[in-house]
């Protein structure tokens, strides 16, 4: 699930991000922006939602499937306008820019939405493929 999002959040003026916080149990980043506007995304969306060419495709986007335990493992700033996020399945493309993190946040809920119906539709989920188990 995504983390919440403000309703009232417009990307229709796009500013600066001024903070980002990643926390690392929660595996959600939160963003504000110099306007004032905030909104929080989970690991799984920004990973499922890459801006990177694998994962848009060339007008067909690919199905990001079982990244519900993906975390954010680097966090590096690209100019002024940009953060590159390296996550910890090894995927490390893809720009994230400003504009592209304020229409992420004002399509948040749809996009989800979105995605979850194309799960379905795949036979797929968003649980990991790797079993993990503890030994005593």
């Amino acid at each position: 699930m995504t983390a919440q999002t403000s309703a009232s959040f417009t990307a229709a003026k796009t500013s600066l991000v001024s903070v980002l916080h990643y926390h690392r149990f929660s595996k959600v980043l939160d963003v504000k922006f110099s306007d004032s506007q905030s909104c929080s995304f989970s690991a799984e969306f920004l990973r499922v939602f890459s801006p990177s060419a694998e994962v848009r495709g060339h007008g067909k986007p690919q199905l990001v499937s079982h990244k519900k335990d993906v975390a954010i493992s680097q966090i590096v700033p690209v100019g002024l306008y940009a953060v590159k996020l390296v996550f910890d399945d090894g995927h490390q493309t893809g720009l994230y820019s400003w504009a592209y993190l304020a229409k992420l946040a004002a399509e948040q809920d749809e996009l989800w939405k979105d995605y979850l119906l194309r799960l379905k539709q795949a036979n797929s989920n968003r649980d990991s493929q790797l079993s993990i188990k503890q030994i005593s």
